[in-house]
């Protein structure tokens, strides 16, 4: 089999709520419509629920996806995930995390994870490029990108780079190594799924202190951060060999 015909692993680490799901896909889902990928072209492996992922050889590249379970919590399934993915990254596989994904690739690469100190961060966020990388290039200093997160990645593994930073994380955006990245904010979210999250979790959400008609008021689509995953494909799964 040709590279070019091996599919793109998503690692699937968990979903949205039932309703949020039914009306605007689950993670993976959402994952491979923001990336562009076709039917047949993605393997969908939920991790979270058992599912065991091939060997990294079986795929040309890997998005992970992000989740509502806490990498410090160290599920089995996360743990063995961890593991795959060290494997995955000695094998040269191309890899891009996505929030979860983000801090699980971290901690699975000698980086530390936990609570932010800030707090939460959610709704639409400004985003600054501290590095220069191809996968970066032709980006504007600062872009807009959606954040649902508690989470974050508090060091980095040694040998990282930081690409890009926010006001509450400086670790927004790494690269471990070439073709291996990962966001702590979400490419694949659209405005219509922040605003229903908003608001259907407006109670809870207001009683952590959010202003949540404010936060949903200020959200703004955010193509420049979208993008990033057709990007990452482009320029390094077509190069993976079989």
């Amino acid at each position: 089999m040709t590279a070019s015909l091996l599919p793109v692993l998503i690692l699937h680490t968990g979903d949205p709520q039932d309703t949020l799901r039914d009306h605007h896909g689950g993670y993976a889902e959402q994952l491979c419509r923001a990336a562009g990928l076709r039917c047949g072209q993605a393997s969908v492996v939920a991790v979270y629920q058992g599912e065991i992922p091939l060997s990294p050889a079986a795929y040309r590249a890997v998005l992970i996806t992000g989740s509502p379970a806490m990498v410090t919590d160290h599920e089995p399934w996360s743990e063995a995930s961890a593991v795959w993915l060290r494997e995955a990254v000695a094998a040269g596989l191309p890899i891009f995390g996505v929030c979860y994904g983000h801090q699980l690739l971290a901690y699975a690469l000698g980086g530390d994870v936990d609570y932010n100190p800030a707090g939460r961060s959610l709704g639409t966020r400004a985003v600054e490029r501290t590095g220069a990388d191809p996968l970066t290039a032709g980006l504007p200093d600062r872009f807009s990108a959606q954040m649902m997160h508690s989470q974050i990645v508090t060091r980095p593994p040694e040998g990282s780079a930081v690409l890009a930073r926010a006001d509450h994380d400086p670790h927004q955006l790494l690269r471990y190594a070439p073709g291996v990245y990962s966001c702590q904010f979400h490419p694949e979210f659209g405005t219509d799924f922040m605003r229903e999250y908003l608001l259907r979790n407006a109670q809870v959400l207001s009683g952590k202190g959010l202003d949540v008609p404010a936060l949903a008021n200020a959200l703004e689509s955010t193509p420049l951060a979208t993008g990033l995953l057709k990007k990452f494909l482009d320029l390094y799964a077509s190069r993976a060999t079989a």
